[in-house]
């Protein structure tokens, strides 16, 4: 298995031999398991903005129930009218 080198402050590996003691881990599997969380949650996020941008626009209203149609934004808006 290839090695990997890391440079952190002498607090921040404290702590990680301690998470990863928690864990009952080494620190190098500890490591290595954190990287494929954050790939994972990478992979997933990307893969939820590629589903959201290929839909078409979903801002039109869905038809009511009556037939009526929903007053557009400048209807309701309108200044005028609220006079």
């Amino acid at each position: 298995m290839p090695s990997l080198t890391i440079n952190a402050s002498e607090e921040v590996l404290q702590r990680l031999r301690i998470e990863a003691a928690s864990r009952h881990l080494s620190v190098s599997r500890y490591v290595g398991e954190l990287v494929k969380e954050k790939f994972v949650a990478d992979d997933a996020y990307e893969q939820a903005m590629a589903d959201f941008f290929s839909r078409d626009a979903y801002l039109s209203p869905p038809k009511r129930e009556d037939g009526r149609s929903w007053p557009t934004r400048e209807e309701l808006y309108d200044r005028e009218a609220h006079r």
